[in-house]
């Protein structure tokens, strides 16, 4: 499913790791290097972003997207979508 680059018409956007044919998306810490792209470092310790998190949902890595990072940071947000509909990621919307 591609979801819209503009306007979204949801309060967070779940990308899960799955590929179409059921199995884990590789390479295995693809979440963490997505969410990279906001994430802080202090104290030698890195901090992701609310906007753009991973997460583990039923065993599944996911990401996070809060609806909020298309109005802060349009950009980032269409290259997660893009990417997302590349890898034909499934990819839930969450109110």
């Amino acid at each position: 499913m591609l979801v819209q680059m503009t306007s979204p018409d949801f309060n967070k956007l779940i990308l899960k790791g799955v590929t179409p044919d059921g199995r884990k998306f590789r390479p295995s810490d693809w979440a963490e290097r997505l969410c990279g792209n906001l994430c802080t470092f202090r104290n030698r310790r890195m901090y992701y972003s609310p906007l753009l998190r991973p997460a583990v949902i039923d065993g599944v890595k996911c990401v996070i997207v809060d609806a909020k990072l298309s109005d802060q940071y349009q950009n980032i947000y269409d290259d997660v979508v893009r990417f997302a509909a590349k890898n034909k990621l499934q990819t839930e919307k969450a109110q």
